[in-house]
């Protein structure tokens, strides 16, 4: 007789299912576990044995065979341990079969019998529910569990022994509910930036239209400061970009006790981070930093210190939203719809902009050329908005706090946002949320400038020897700041703010 218990095997975000089927024969003492599982999966067998015997049940002097289906299908991970238990329970006669068969199962095996947590919960959840199966998953990751489906069958046990007393009716568990992470301390506030008006009004515009930011200055001079206070004015997460945010952080293992969140992620790597680190990949293909940053705010500071190959890797998916990392064995795609914000110092010693200043090593032009060599074009010209964040002087320092803040600023992003969502979604676009999303042919229909408009883009972009990419991105801009403003078209004035954003870019382009 073969049992069958349902699991699932990961592929980026999506849960595929498999197949564990346990069989108990006459012959040799074995327990073999076959079907192209990694080193924590051929491990399962030892924690098995272990869980079993503190349970109180004793593995038959049999030959046991446990088989993941589909055999050529990749498994990784030690969430195969519960379901791989499970059948050997029902094989053995300790559980019913039947019990099993409208459920989805994982969960990883302490020795004593507990059911530790484990990644992919959700995706698991919502493949589970779409299935017709309820889900059996660790007690830590019952609150994820449940926000897959109100009518979804959860069972949540805190050790293998409880499970099986709630299939025996003698102990009744109660759903889980959907976790909410608390709301932490206050997020930084714009109120606390002195001066850098232009660096602040910046910032504005790249949070209303979901732009690419590049902050260059001395050190200093507040560049950290400001990208730290983004996610302060930035909208919260909608119910969809949610479910997408928090697919990717289930499969990477970053949902503290399962709790969601609407605040849009902002991830911050240091400048030594590799290529595998920002993208992902690895053994096991696991997300990288641009895909826990989805839908939310990925800041390189001190941009040129990072490698040469993890920046240019950074191209493809800031075009796309999504990366793919394919290996020998299998293809995987994750999602990477980030804004990317980055500092950098416009030289080595940080200070060749500076009046006065000389650099005692070579001319100022030719430091700054050199240390801005390190960034490749290309992706310099990904990037929208270029702004230049000067020293910030004593006198601003001893002014009182701005009256405006983030709570102020905030409400102007998110009525240009509405603006945005309720464009695009009159054109079929129910996807887009912002304009830097849009399409090129809608964003030319979008932000269609009038004739003075017109006549200044084209003398801006032979002066400014704007790329095609570049010339879009300008009238992106340009509609932000006309949704900013509330204007239902265009203006030069609009234009005319894009381009002064562009400018800094052509000379960073012409140094790498």
């Amino acid at each position: 007789m073969v049992v069958r218990v349902a699991t699932v095997a990961f592929e980026g975000v999506e849960a595929r299912p498999v197949d564990v089927q346990v069989q108990i024969a006459n012959g040799n003492v074995v327990f073999a576990v076959v079907g192209l599982g990694d080193k924590a999966v051929a491990e399962s067998r030892e924690r098995v044995r272990a869980a079993l015997n503190a349970s109180g049940l004793a593995l038959p002097a049999k030959r046991i065979t446990v088989n993941l289906a589909p055999a050529d299908l990749p498994k990784e991970g030690s969430h195969y341990d519960l379901p791989i238990a499970l059948g050997v329970m029902a094989a053995i006669g300790a559980i019913s079969p039947d019990a099993l068969q409208n459920y989805t199962v994982l969960g990883e095996l302490a020795l004593d019998g507990a059911v530790a947590a484990v990644a992919g919960v959700l995706p698991a959840a919502i493949a589970a529910n779409a299935r017709g199966h309820g889900l059996i998953c660790p007690h830590d990751c019952g609150p994820e569990a449940a926000w897959a489906g109100e009518d979804l069958d959860v069972l949540a046990p805190l050790s293998l022994l409880q499970l099986v007393n709630h299939f025996k009716g003698t102990q009744v568990m109660a759903r889980p509910r959907p976790g909410v992470r608390k709301a932490g301390d206050a997020q930084p506030d714009l109120r606390d930036v002195k001066g850098q008006e232009s660096a602040k009004r910046a910032l504005e515009i790249a949070a209303a239209g979901g732009h690419n930011l590049l902050f260059n200055g001395p050190p200093g001079a507040g560049k950290s400061m400001l990208a730290a206070r983004l996610p302060s004015i930035l909208p919260p997460l909608s119910p969809a970009e949610l479910l997408e945010v928090s697919l990717v952080h289930s499969v990477a293992g970053d949902l503290a006790g399962g709790a969601l969140t609407d605040r849009r992620p902002f991830r911050a790597p240091h400048h030594s981070a590799s290529m595998a680190a920002l993208v992902g990949g690895g053994v096991k293909a696991r997300p990288g930093e641009v895909s826990l940053a989805h839908h939310g705010v990925l800041f390189l500071d001190e941009l040129p210190e990072f490698s040469a190959q993890a920046l240019d890797s950074l191209r493809q998916p800031l075009e796309t939203g999504e990366v793919l990392i394919s290996r020998a064995a299998h293809r995987t795609v994750y999602p990477a719809r980030f804004q990317l914000v980055a500092a950098m110092n416009p030289c080595r010693c940080g200070h060749a902009i500076d009046l006065g200043f000389a650099c005692q090593r070579q001319p100022n032009e030719r430091c700054m050329a050199q240390y801005q060599a390190k960034i490749s074009g290309p992706l310099l010209d990904r990037i929208d908005l270029h702004v230049e964040a000067p020293a910030v002087s004593a006198a601003d320092l001893m002014l009182p706090a701005p009256a405006e803040g983030s709570r102020e600023v905030a409400a102007r992003v998110a009525a240009a946002r509405a603006l945005q969502r309720a464009r695009y979604a009159g054109m079929g676009l129910s996807g887009v949320a912002c304009n830097a999303a849009a399409p090129v042919a809608v964003i030319e229909e979008a932000a269609r400038p009038d004739s003075s408009g017109l006549r200044l883009v084209r003398e801006a972009s032979e002066r400014l020897r704007l790329s095609a990419r570049g010339f879009h991105r300008v009238l992106k801009i340009a509609r932000t700041i006309a949704d900013l403003d509330g204007a239902a078209e265009v203006g030069s004035a609009h234009l005319a703010e894009a381009l002064s954003y562009r400018v800094d870019a052509t000379r960073l382009m012409r140094a790498a």
